[in-house]
């Protein structure tokens, strides 16, 4: 009897205790307190990872747009690498505990081009409350691209880094250069510089450093000299020197054709170069006075220390191929041959150059009254001396001779 009614007692407490709501909310409280938690604690975290991707995406943005700088100046892929990297690590981001790849063209998205620089970093981020639901890391990820674009057209590009007069226009030159930009990458108070008798009609000067009027007639379609501008990286660091080839050619007959000029070209009386690629080595590519030269779809590529020269009552009218590797290139000197060579283009009224002069190591001292076919002459070298007569015209349509478009000034922006 007293068994039983223990039992009815204790059936009575249980019941009681399910009857409190009380009794009911701890229970429920007891089983769901993880739960509460670790939801308030994903809600925070979730807070934490954003933050955590923004500041990774900031680094990104500021490593691509430092990459897309470097190699705007014609850096080379390794230094573009290091500059992204650098400024990622300066805007926090820690090298020994994520990853960071560095593309340029990008590999994927719209702007898969050379002048882009794509920048994908990863980053693992801590967790804290959620543990309770998993152990698996989590990973911050960010990418950004950053694109060079240009602006302006130039007509005269001078390389070098920080040459004095880099461009100079000098002596009784008469330079008509109708939407055509003179720039100069130097960093010198005088990069561009007009002094003596000189007429010079551009679109603009643009200089790394200064522009120095203190001669000659100027005039330009911008308000002012645009100064300390970034510099232009080598538009045809890409365009790879021609094969050389078995062989050796001498440079007699009226008539030449393509090939290896080991002894140099010493062009006299009247001379049609048959279109192709000329390499000259051993001596210089020269016009002697008098003589009348005469070429289409020519490149000429100038071998080691090889120059041109060219006289000034010599006749020389030339125009570079319209399509292939060397679309658009009349001249092209070796870039191993450092300032060695003084390259003189000079001629009579009656001559025209078509094409680009490309001397990126070595100086070119323009002479000569050349235009080129509807004013389609393009100096690229690493100083230029302007003391002849010309005309060039930008505004012309050049790509019907293989010419493109060279900027002159150079943004950088975020794209993607």
């Amino acid at each position: 009897m007293r068994g039983t009614v223990s039992r009815l007692h204790r059936f009575g407490q249980a019941a009681r205790l399910w009857r409190d709501n009380r009794g009911n909310v701890a229970i429920i409280f007891a089983f769901t307190l993880p739960v509460l938690i670790g939801g308030a604690g994903f809600g925070v975290e979730t807070t934490y990872w954003y933050l955590k991707d923004l500041q990774l995406q900031a680094a990104a943005d500021a490593a691509a747009f430092a990459g897309a700088i470097e190699k705007r100046s014609g850096s080379s892929e390794a230094q573009v690498v290091d500059a992204a990297t650098t400024v990622a690590i300066s805007n926090g981001y820690d090298d020994s505990k994520g990853t960071i790849i560095v593309n340029s063209p990008p590999v994927t998205g719209p702007n898969q081009t050379n002048q882009a620089v794509e920048v994908v970093m990863t980053k693992p981020v801590a967790r804290f409350f959620t543990t309770i639901f998993s152990n698996a890391p989590v990973i911050s990820r960010a990418r950004a691209v950053a694109i060079y674009q240009g602006t302006g057209n130039a007509c005269i590009l001078a390389l070098s880094p920080n040459g004095s007069k880099a461009v100079l226009f000098s002596g009784n030159t008469v330079a008509r250069f109708k939407g055509c930009d003179v720039m100069a990458n130097s960093i010198a108070d005088d990069a561009v510089t007009t002094q003596g008798s000189s007429v010079t009609n551009v679109g603009c000067f643009i200089s790394g450093g200064g522009v120095n009027l203190v001669g000659g007639t100027n005039a330009m379609d911008c308000p002012k000299p645009i100064t300390h501008a970034p510099p232009i990286g080598d538009p045809f660091a890409a365009v790879p020197p021609p094969d050389i080839g078995a062989g050796c050619k001498v440079a007699n007959g009226a008539t030449l054709s393509p090939g290896h000029y080991c002894t140099g070209m010493n062009l006299k009386d009247t001379i049609n170069l048959e279109p192709g690629v000329y390499v000259v080595s051993g001596g210089d590519f020269k016009v002697n006075a008098n003589a009348v030269v005469s070429g289409d779809g020519v490149f000429i590529y100038l071998a080691g220390d090889s120059r041109v020269s060219m006289n000034g009552n010599s006749t020389v009218t030339l125009a570079a191929p319209t399509s292939g590797t060397y679309a658009g290139m009349l001249f092209m000197g070796d870039r191993s041959n450092y300032l060695n060579s003084l390259n003189t283009l000079n001629g009579d009224a009656n001559s025209s150059l078509t094409g680009y002069l490309y001397f990126a190591t070595q100086p070119v001292k323009y002479l000569g009254n050349f235009s080129g076919k509807k004013g389609c002459t393009r100096v690229v070298a690493r100083t230029i001396e302007w003391s002849g007569n010309t005309t060039l015209d930008a505004s012309q349509d050049c790509s019907t001779y293989g010419l493109h478009r060279l900027p002159s000034v150079q943004l950088v922006k975020l794209a993607e």
